[in-house]
Parts: structure tokens; C-alpha cells; sequence
């Protein structure tokens, strides 16, 4: 074989070879910038008017890909960074891919196995039915995000199995790991969710827990939510809600919610109940519960108007010496006008009224305050009411 025909079947050959490996794997790259002018009319006694990012989605920037490895087997893997358009910085200076950071294999027969930092099954298959999917977590996810029907949790050292869709129905559990030397268990998380779909109606009911690490001295010190231990697999938001819980031994999620869609509009119901549980070393005593009921519902005007609506009434238990126990009425409105199919202008507003008393930082019974969805949770009211209002811009890539 000549020089010319050895280059022209070596061009072949490479050409062939290149267009299996691109029918075979694919990696893409997407994200959203979100920014917003925002107002709060009461952040620590005083009213704010400043930027914010990530308020209709969070803004960030993630890399997935798929693998065909033949056989029904795919090997599949995601990597998403969270950071703030306002300012460029990283959502989590610790951590590169704060989001998610997961590897694992798929089987539209078997299901899939993932590895590493995921969210929870509680939150995608009954999230995905809640007010924060419809309404954004900023102003719609319930006062401080107190059930983490939001993005708040995400569970490191975790392994995922969700089985194949079948007929409508969708299941998942995860394991955290907690990863002490002396006992696995301390720091670990567990998360289980079932959803069924039936056109026009949706339900789904999940289960997580979260356990707070060695919970002892050093692990307390090294802490950096106010008692709960960094080194657990998973956290949860703190807020002025719950930050006298936050020492607790162990959280305890329950939650259903349920849609129904019927052309243009959409009414949900949500529920949850969540279990503070006291250890040897918490800053309380009793067991604390918080219940939250939920309402919502939407409406696409026209193809580029959405319009949406949410309330929810979350009450405390009367536990650890409180006897008017803390109430948050939340009601919450979202507008937006899409540019384009990647780009939104919205506005996004919320009222929340907080009566009662609950225990603050310390464990001293204090007066609730306001704390609307889960963008005022560094912020709170310094009274029982807050409003919120913002309006920004949206750009998915």
C-alpha cells in the first residue's frame, strides 16, 4: 500500500473512530445568572435596598455528562458550583462544586447509583411538588426553609439508588455517611421519597434525617452553624426560626405535597412536620416540632406572563418552657415575563407575619421574628413582620 492510500484509510479509520466516541458520551456545560434589586423592610431594625443573586433560580454553573458503555449501562456524572452574580464569589469558599458533585452508573432497566454530593430524594421528589419549585426558595420557600423542601440540604459522602420510572411511579433512598472513626452511624443521614404522577395530578411523600455528627467539645467547637457539626454528611438552614435548635442530636423530616393541573392553572397543597430531637449536649431540653401547611397555585397568562401564589402557617410545638408558642403566616406572589426561552425579567414579593415566642441562639426564650422564605436567613426582622420585594433578571446557559 502506497503512502497516499496509508493516510487515507489512517483519516478513515480516525474519522469512524471519533464518531463513536461522540455518539457514545456527551458532556455539556449550563447555568443561570440571576440578579435582582432587592427590598427588605426590616432587617434588623432597619429597611435595606441592595443587589442580590439568585432569586427566581440560584445562580451557578455545572458540567454533566453521560456515557454510553453499551448493554443498557451508562456512566453518568455532574459537577455544579454556586455563586453570586453581584460579586463574582464563590456561594461556598470552602468548596468548589458546593452544589452537587456526584459519579454513578444508569439502567433504564435497573435504575441508578450515584456517589457523592447529591440532594436529597425528600427534596427532589416532594420539593419538586412545594412552593419553592414554583414560587423560587428566595421568597416562597416556607419561613427559613424550615422543612428543606428548598436547595438548603445536600447530603456529602452519599450514596443514591433511584429505581426505573414505572407506570407513573418514581422511588429513590440515600445513605450518608458519616464517616467517624468510631461509629458510622454518628453524622450520618438517611433520605427516602416515593411520587406518582397521574395526568393532571401529582403526589409525593418523603422521609429525611440527619444525624449531628460527634457530638461533643471538639466537635461543637469546630462547628459553624451554632451547634451543628461541620462534619456531618448533611445541615440544614439556620435561621431565626430554628436556631435554637440548631444543637439538637438529630432532625426529622416528614413531608407530603400534591398538584393538580388542569390547562392553564395549577393549585398545590404541601405538609410537613419537623422533629428537633434534644441530646446530652443541646441548648434545650424537649423535643421540638414545627408543622408547616401550604397552599399554592399558578397561572400562564399568556405564553410569556407566568403568574403565581403561595401561603403557608407554620406553629411550633409548646415544648422547652414556651408557653405562646411561635406562629409564621407567610403569603407570597411571583410574576414573570420571559424574553425568550432562556432569559426572564420577574418580580417576586412576600409578607411574613411571626407571633408567639421561640428560644434564641443561646437557648434563652425570645420573641419570633420575621423571616421571609430562606433568602432573609442571615437577616432577620428585629420585629414580627417583614416584606420583601424584588424584581431582576434571568439568563439561563
Amino acid at each position: 500500500m502506497n503512502t497516499t492510500c496509508m493516510r487515507a484509510a489512517a483519516l478513515a479509520v480516525s474519522t469512524l473512530i471519533g464518531a463513536n466516541v461522540c455518539a457514545q458520551s456527551n458532556v455539556s456545560i449550563y447555568g443561570v445568572v440571576d440578579a435582582a434589586m432587592a427590598y427588605t423592610s426590616n432587617q434588623g431594625g432597619n429597611s435595606n435596598t441592595y443587589m442580590r443573586s439568585g432569586n427566581l433560580s440560584a445562580s451557578k454553573i455545572g458540567f454533566q455528562g453521560v456515557e454510553d458503555l453499551g448493554g443498557d449501562l451508562k456512566a453518568l456524572f455532574l459537577l455544579e458550583n454556586g455563586f453570586e452574580s453581584d460579586t463574582g464569589a464563590q456561594s461556598s469558599a470552602s468548596s468548589l462544586f458546593n452544589r452537587q458533585a456526584y459519579v454513578g452508573l444508569q439502567s433504564a432497566a435497573y435504575g441508578s447509583v450515584t456517589a457523592g454530593r447529591q440532594y436529597t430524594p425528600y427534596y427532589l421528589l416532594v420539593g419538586s411538588l412545594a412552593s419553592s419549585n414554583v414560587l423560587t426558595g428566595a421568597t416562597g420557600a416556607h419561613p427559613g426553609d424550615i422543612d428543606g423542601l428548598d436547595t438548603t440540604v445536600r447530603i456529602s459522602n452519599s450514596v443514591t439508588y433511584s429505581m426505573p420510572a414505572w407506570r407513573g411511579l418514581q422511588a429513590s433512598a440515600q445513605y450518608g455517611f458519616g464517616e467517624a472513626a468510631d461509629g458510622n452511624a454518628v453524622g450520618s443521614s438517611f433520605s427516602a421519597a416515593v411520587k406518582y404522577s397521574t395526568s393532571p395530578a401529582e403526589f409525593a411523600l418523603g422521609y429525611l434525617k440527619l444525624k449531628n455528627g460527634q457530638n461533643n467539645a471538639s466537635a461543637m467547637a469546630m462547628s459553624t452553624q451554632g451547634g451543628w457539626n461541620g462534619n456531618a454528611s448533611g445541615s440544614f438552614g439556620i435561621s431565626a426560626i430554628n436556631q435554637g435548635y440548631a444543637s439538637a442530636e438529630s432532625v426529622q423530616f416528614i413531608a407530603a405535597s400534591a398538584r393538580y393541573t388542569m390547562g392553564k392553572w395549577m393549585v398545590g397543597a404541601n405538609a410537613s412536620n419537623v422533629q428537633y430531637e434534644a441530646g446530652s449536649r443541646s441548648a434545650f431540653r424537649d423535643t421540638a416540632i414545627f408543622n408547616t401547611a401550604g397552599l399554592i397555585s399558578s397561572y400562564q397568562l399568556t405564553p410569556q406572563w407566568f403568574l403565581a401564589a403561595g401561603y403557608s402557617d407554620t406553629f411550633a410545638s409548646h415544648a422547652n418552657g414556651i408557653a405562646d408558642r411561635a406562629r409564621y403566616r407567610q403569603l407570597s406572589f411571583e410574576q414573570t415575563y420571559a424574553l425568550s426561552k432562556r432569559t426572564a425579567i420577574y418580580l417576586i414579593e412576600a409578607r411574613q407575619l411571626a407571633r408567639g415566642q421561640t428560644l434564641g441562639q443561646d437557648g434563652a426564650i425570645v420573641n419570633a421574628v420575621a423571616s421571609v422564605g430562606d433568602s432573609q436567613n442571615g437577616t432577620p426582622s428585629s420585629t414580627g413582620g417583614q416584606t420583601v420585594v424584588m424584581v431582576g433578571l434571568k439568563h439561563s446557559f
